[in-house]
């Protein structure tokens, strides 16, 4: 007999051998059993996730011997005959080289004969998305209505390009991709069987290798058992497959929290030079780092890529790096990624991308900035209290060895070899920023408590340079603890007192909201209630620039975090806006007694007749109490000069 690839060998043959799809197969054993057969299935998955053999099996359960049921023999001539594809009651076709209005009509008059041997004409086809849109077309009133003995199977890996007449006659299975270890733990079993030594850490290199595909993985299995001979270890599978290893990755992922570009750099120089592919490495690199971000968002995630070897010293890296720091690391390297699938030169586009990553941890944030410039604390939204990250290790007995050059023995761990940053902030390698460094727009020149009126004098005055007040800005640090002070106001007068202090940096906003009046302060809520009709005070309220500024006062002075809303209440006072008396309209100007006789003398001598009043004639003082003039006034705090 001629030798028979694992694929192919040990294909399921049952329900019990199909793994991960518990929900596909559980719903058609339910189905056998309660008799509630539809006419139409539709399987959607992967490559190698086992749509065709969970298709051979189904049509095993309906044809078999006393059929359908669950627990038939796959030993029995008919079940053979539908595992081999020799069935005349179970016909296989193949979508994409029988894709043709005439197959299908070829198709669509054979169902109509009974079956020869089980209970039901079976057809199945496969990559069912190949079809012209005119067989689909033909197909449609047959699979809507086809003869009680005939069930339609069909299969697909791009169920988008089915026309929606076709997927709304059908019950639809998604299988998943199969998770890594269910698929390592099958390729053991294959080994112990064909007395082959495979490692643990072997298995599920290969397993994370198939990318959720089974069939993948026992074709990568054959292979390597072709080149290796009855003992299999990890290195050999990277060395083959060019896979690259944890420990590899993991020590990438160290040298970029941690900063280190110079080990970086030659991390990737040894996995260029070792044939690796770039576009691979960087994918574990972007896959890690998305564990780690789960892992902030969420402590109760596990990390699995990370090694033992390194957990220590990554988690060390990870608790002090900001959340935001890794979701901007995570768009520098998808970006690279974008560039590298196009790009001939990946090595080139690899560095560049970790360049950028590196410098991406060590930028400062905007709003850290303004926080600094605007002389307020760093308030405790603003601190992130990390947890040590959760690893889960692989099952196995020993740690692995890491293999950066499979091709040369004497290469050493890498991650050993190179020194390694421990202890670093996101913000150490940020210079001092001076005053004269800074914006224009951002530098401050003048107190606040000054007038207008003299800061724009000093202004107009272009002989006298302007001195910049501002002193040297310190450095941003993460991990400095923030003092906080204790709470000395009741929570009534503290709005007071912030009152004053906003007075002092923002007197304009002051009046918007000085009719706002607190409510209640509990659970750090701090209630401030307005009248329905104050829409300015509402509106300035609830503006983000504003509510942080009133948040940072009120935090200072009851010396805890202080969240700010605004809730509109009809108890509250109205806001008594005061009447604007507008002044009285210049006095015309009387002309004199030796002008009057001069113009007098100029006038042509006419008939009399009355003066001709000109229309729409409106006196001076009317548009003084314009009801629009009076609202944008009352507004605007402003009133008529001129």
């Amino acid at each position: 007999m001629s030798y028979q690839v694992f694929a192919r060998k040990y294909r399921p043959q049952t329900f019990d051998d199909v793994l991960g799809q518990d929900h596909v197969i559980k719903t058609l054993r339910n189905a056998i059993e309660q008799n509630r057969l539809a006419h139409a299935y539709l399987f959607v998955g992967p490559r190698g996730t086992g749509k065709t053999s969970t298709a051979r099996i189904f049509a095993k359960a309906l044809n078999c011997t006393g059929g359908p049921k669950v627990d038939f023999d796959p030993n029995e001539d008919i079940c053979r005959e539908i595992a081999e594809g020799q069935s005349l009651d179970v016909r296989e076709i193949d979508g994409a080289s029988n894709r043709g209005i005439d197959h299908i009509r070829d198709l669509r008059d054979n169902v109509r004969f009974a079956p020869v041997k089980g209970t039901f004409r079976i057809v199945y086809i496969d990559e069912v998305h190949m079809l012209t849109k005119e067989s689909f077309n033909a197909l449609l009133k047959t699979l809507e209505e086809p003869p009680p003995h005939v069930k339609f199977i069909f299969a697909t890996t791009e169920p988008h390009k089915i026309l929606p007449t076709i997927l709304s006659r059908c019950q639809r299975f998604d299988l998943r991709p199969i998770p890594v270890d269910i698929i390592a733990g099958h390729l053991l079993h294959i080994c112990e069987l064909e007395q082959v030594q495979l490692t643990r850490e072997a298995a599920f290199a290969i397993a994370k290798a198939a990318d959720g595909g089974m069939r993948d993985a026992e074709s990568m299995l054959d292979q390597l058992v072709a080149f290796c001979g009855n003992s299999i270890d990890e290195s050999q599978v990277l060395q083959i497959f060019g896979i690259t290893s944890r420990e590899t990755v993991a020590s990438a992922l160290k040298f970029i929290l941690g900063k280190n570009l110079p080990d970086l750099l030659k991390l990737v120089q040894v996995q260029a030079e070792a044939g690796r592919d770039m576009g691979q490495f960087l994918s574990e690199i972007i896959s890690t780092v998305r564990e780690v971000l789960v892992s902030k968002v969420d402590p109760s995630a596990v990390i699995v890529s990370i090694p033992p070897s390194l957990q220590k010293s990554i988690g060390t890296l990870i608790a002090s790096t900001k959340t935001d720091k890794i979701l901007r690391l995570v768009e520098v390297l998808s970006e690279t990624e974008d560039k590298m699938r196009w790009s001939a030169q990946k090595r080139l586009h690899l560095e560049m991308g970790l360049i950028k990553a590196v410098h991406a941890l060590a930028e400062a944030s905007i709003s850290d900035i303004i926080r600094v410039i605007a002389g307020r604390p760093i308030s405790l939204e603003s601190v992130e209290v990390t947890t040590p990250p959760s690893f889960q290790n692989t099952p196995n007995t020993s740690e692995p060895s890491p293999v950066i050059d499979p091709q040369h023995t004497e290469n050493e761990n890498i991650a050993a070899t190179l020194p390694v940053q421990t202890e670093s902030s996101p913000y150490d390698d940020m210079p001092t920023v001076q005053a004269t460094e800074l914006p224009q727009a951002m530098q401050i020149t003048s107190s606040p408590d000054r007038s207008l009126d003299e800061e724009q004098g000093q202004r107009n005055q272009e002989e006298e340079p302007t001195e910049t007040l501002i002193q040297e800005m310190p450095a941003l640090k993460v991990n400095e603890d923030v003092s906080i002070p204790s709470a000395t106001l009741d929570w009534k007068k503290a709005w007071d007192e912030m009152m004053k202090r906003l007075a002092k940096v923002a007197p304009l906003r002051v009046e918007f909201i000085q009719f706002a009046v607190p409510l209640s302060y509990e659970n750090n809520q701090y209630v401030i209630g307005v009248h329905p009709e104050d829409t300015q005070a509402h509106n300035n309220l609830t503006q983000a620039e504003l509510k942080s500024q009133i948040e940072g006062i009120l935090h200072d002075l009851l010396g805890e975090s202080v969240n700010l809303r605004v809730m509109v209440s009809a108890d509250i006072p109205a806001p008594v806006l005061p009447a604007i008396q507008p002044e009285p309209a210049p006095l015309p100007v009387q002309a004199s007694v030796s002008q009057q006789k001069k113009k007098e003398e100029k006038k042509p001598i006419t008939s009399q007749s009355p003066p001709i009043e000109e229309p729409n004639k409106v006196e001076e003082d009317d548009y003084y109490h314009d009801p629009f003039i009076e609202k944008a006034l009352s507004i605007f705090k402003a009133k008529i000069i001129s």
